[in-house]
């Protein structure tokens, strides 16, 4: 009998052990109830990643600085024609955003970056 016991009991544990991360699994594969983006089912792959890491972000580097020179060298004649904030938020904060505000491998930024371009454009 108390051998029984002991078998039931361990299969019952090593059962509960077992099934706990399924269920929790289960609630972060829903997008639904999870927005965040750490636990994103959608996340981009390990080559994309890679990709964005090695190749664009030192591109978009670059690309930042050389048009932050642009900037400061049209700077008389946009302040002149009043679309100072115009021209820096094309030329500036534009290239910075894709450059530092994407997650690797993405194709868009996340977070209040992107929603606050959403709400000025109004």
């Amino acid at each position: 009998m108390n051998t029984l016991r002991r078998i039931v009991t361990t299969f019952i544990l090593a059962t509960t052990v077992i099934a706990a991360p399924v269920y929790a699994a289960h609630d972060y594969a829903d997008g639904s109830k999870n927005d965040d983006p750490r636990f994103d089912t959608n996340a981009p792959p390990a080559y994309s990643m890679m990709g964005d890491l090695i190749i664009a972000r030192p591109f978009g580097l670059l690309a930042t600085v050389a048009v932050t020179g642009a900037f400061v060298i049209t700077l008389p004649f946009s302040a002149l024609g009043g679309n100072v904030p115009e021209a820096a938020k094309a030329l500036i904060v534009a290239p910075a955003r894709e450059t530092f505000a994407r997650c690797l491998g993405c194709t868009r930024p996340h977070g209040a970056f992107h929603d606050s371009d959403t709400e000025n454009s109004n």
